[in-house]
């Protein structure tokens, strides 16, 4: 496996270097890195500018520049903040990853227990309960959900109760003066994570139990069946460790979307990772920021198709890695 995982980050690396030259080029195109300038330098500075940034060059030759500092560290200054770029993201993917850890966590073990429990009681009361909710919560915009809970969770029972501090945050991470992990940490943690936590629940519930019901319906649940092997001992034994393979898989692939993708949620929140640095950069234009973003998320999707990938001989031994 050993072997295998590492061909398979060499094999990545071709399509890393594609997929960056494509998004070198598309910023490029898009974006102009001097259009703050362009309004407050005199023509000289302008083109002292140019030059340091390599803009005087031909495409391939800019993103060869581009390349080589990326590697070195050098991921250039931001023109919205003035700030160094490599350490605003690598802040921004700390905050982001902290969210989709503990939504991913949740969310795996509530649309697990959902699948099992929807396919082992197929066409009950509960299973059209499950299956109208999971339905409600795929089609719930997460923007107003957000929304909703910030009302009924946090506003209204501070105004209910004339409580100093609502019960639950719903700005940043940790109020001014706190770090860690501690109970400042979960009160604002509570509302992001539930936001994010019933999208993915509603959808990988359903998958789960589909995946349940087919592996239910195989010749080998049949056998054992026949055999007498317990109800509970089939579904959780057998069903249950074929169905995860391809579950695994869809969990991974949501996950690397979701290290670029909670623009919503922390926008709602004031959560300043990966969606809200992306957000506030495409506003602005700000080039020297959007690329290493984009270079990061792409990264992450290459990273979690590998793991999806182990995962499958993990779980499924009959699945040979070449």
């Amino acid at each position: 496996m050993t072997r295998y995982a590492l061909r398979r980050l060499l094999a990545s690396v071709p399509v890393v270097c594609v997929a960056s030259f494509i998004l070198f080029w598309a910023v490029r195109a898009t974006f102009d890195p001097l259009a703050k300038l362009r309004q407050s330098v005199d023509p000289t500075g302008l083109r002292r500018e140019t030059v340091r940034l390599g803009l005087d060059r031909s495409l391939p030759e800019q993103y060869l520049l581009w390349v080589k500092g990326f590697v070195q560290g050098d991921w250039g200054t931001s023109t919205r903040t003035g700030g160094t770029v490599l350490p605003m993201v690598g802040d921004a993917l700390g905050t982001t990853l902290q969210l989709v850890l503990w939504g991913v966590a949740l969310a795996v073990v509530l649309a697990l227990a959902i699948g099992l429990y929807s396919a082992a009681r197929q066409y009950s009361a509960g299973d059209h309960v499950l299956t109208g909710l999971s339905y409600l919560g795929v089609a719930m915009p997460a923007f107003w959900f957000g929304l909703v809970l910030i009302q009924v969770l946090a506003v209204w029972p501070k105004q209910q109760f004339g409580l100093a501090d609502p019960p639950l945050y719903f700005v940043g991470l940790h109020s001014v003066g706190h770090g860690g992990f501690d109970l400042d940490y979960l009160r604002h943690l509570v509302l992001p994570v539930v936001t994010l936590t019933v999208g993915l629940v509603a959808s990988w519930s359903r998958f789960g139990r589909a995946t349940l019901l087919e592996a239910l319906s195989s010749d080998y649940v049949r056998t054992a069946r026949a055999k007498g092997v317990p109800r509970r001992r089939i579904l959780l034994r057998h069903a249950l460790r074929n169905a995860l393979a391809p579950f695994v898989t869809v969990v991974a692939m949501d996950t690397a979307a979701l290290v670029g993708g909670l623009v919503v949620t922390e926008q709602i929140y004031s959560i300043p990772g990966m969606g809200k640095l992306f957000l506030a950069s495409l506003e602005t234009g700000d080039v020297f920021v959007l690329l290493p973003w984009m270079f990061v998320v792409a990264v992450a999707v290459i990273l979690f198709n590998l793991l999806a990938d182990l995962s499958y001989a993990l779980l499924d031994p009959r699945v040979a890695l070449r």
